[in-house]
């Protein structure tokens, strides 16, 4: 009985190690994404910014020449 329950955490620890090595590798996937996403919306603002300095328009106004 002591076998198969030394075997079980055995199993276990194996199975928690995986999980925590999965877990720390897609945090690693997010921190990553969160600083492209945000390296975008710098770019994002900065071309906006630029087009509106160019059109004379307001920042953050929708209204495009037709």
């Amino acid at each position: 009985m002591r076998e198969q329950l030394q075997e079980r955490v055995s199993a276990l620890q194996a199975d928690f190690d995986r999980g925590n090595d999965r877990l720390k590798e897609l945090e690693n996937d997010a921190d990553k994404l969160r600083e492209t996403l945000l390296r975008i919306a710098g770019a994002i603002q900065v071309i906006t910014e630029e087009l509106n300095r160019h059109d004379g328009t307001a920042e953050g106004d929708d209204s495009r020449p037709s």
